[in-house]
């Protein structure tokens, strides 16, 4: 007998929770902000109405459905299991957050804050999440697949992103590597720089298209469902013994871009998850390409 579907609640601590967990109590987290000028009656308003969503989407949850509830700081200490139905209570940038952790099941955007949050991800609202839920098991519910790229190691790390991967020095270095594509004979172009990005059509409204724009890049940025990446290195250093020929360009489903490693260490992470990153050594490659995993997004 197959276990009833579990819908996962995804959430993260809001602005009030953070304060109180630096200041201990109410009264000191109303000071420490008037004392600048800042009054903590906003913050508490969104605490409660982030609180008043999550109750209206665990009610909303069927009977005969197991449900469990995660925080996005203990999102990589979580088990997903295949038949999870994902439902992320939040920001848009908690979709991508949750997004590297999971293979393939369908993902259920809810706003907690219509209007102050751009709703590219989380699109639905509190009432819609019954509806959702159904349509989210349902041979006939509609979900859109977007796009990931995923960074490879040569020690089989492996990491996920919805919007982007970075690859970089921890700190304010320069990053020294070997970039090129994948299965060339040439063994690729020294480079120094700040770091790589590769971004999806997902990132497009993002970091991604930040690049995009200060380049003055006359690429097309791609579609969030489309199979193609942009990669743009961040000032690149030209000097007698690195180059700044290979700065931007796309990938397509089979291609990979190769960076090997020629600095003591390269961070590797996604969507802005440093916590969650690959660390890299001196002579160490990592391919980065579309990865086979999608997002699914019920609509």
């Amino acid at each position: 007998m197959s276990l009833a579907p579990r819908a996962v609640l995804v959430h993260r601590r809001t602005e009030y929770e953070e304060l109180l967990t630096r200041h201990g109590t109410h009264g000191q987290a109303a000071f420490f902000l008037s004392s600048r000028g800042r009054s903590i009656d906003e913050v508490v308003r969104r605490h409660d109405r982030t609180q008043q969503a999550l109750r209206e989407v665990a009610a909303a949850v069927p009977l005969t459905w197991r449900s469990s509830r995660v925080e996005r700081a203990d999102l990589d200490r979580f088990l997903f299991a295949p038949q999870d139905v994902v439902v992320v209570v939040g920001q848009d940038g908690l979709v991508a957050n949750t997004a590297k952790y999971l293979g393939g099941q369908p993902v259920v955007g809810i706003d907690t804050d219509p209007g102050r949050n751009p709703g590219v991800l989380v699109r639905h609202r509190c009432a819609d999440t019954a509806a959702l839920l159904r349509a989210a098991t349902a041979a006939s519910g509609r979900a859109e697949e977007l796009t990931m790229v995923e960074a490879v190691a040569d020690d089989t790390q492996r990491l996920l992103a919805l919007n982007e991967i970075y690859l970089g020095p921890p700190g304010h270095q320069t990053a020294r590597y070997r970039l090129g594509a994948d299965g060339e004979n040439d063994p690729g172009e020294a480079q120094a720089s700040s770091g790589v990005l590769v971004g999806t059509g997902t990132g497009a409204t993002g970091w991604l298209r930040s690049l995009w724009l200060e380049r003055g890049s006359t690429a097309e940025l791609p579609a969030p469902s489309e199979a193609r990446l942009l990669w743009f290195v961040r000032e690149a250093w030209p000097s007698p013994a690195t180059g700044t020929t290979r700065v931007a360009g796309e990938l397509g489903r089979g291609q990979r871009l190769r960076l090997t490693v020629e600095s003591d260490r390269v961070m590797v992470f996604g969507d802005g998850m440093e916590a969650d990153a690959l660390e890299l050594t001196w002579g160490q490659s990592v391919r980065l390409g579309i990865a086979e995993t999608s997002l699914r997004l019920v609509t």
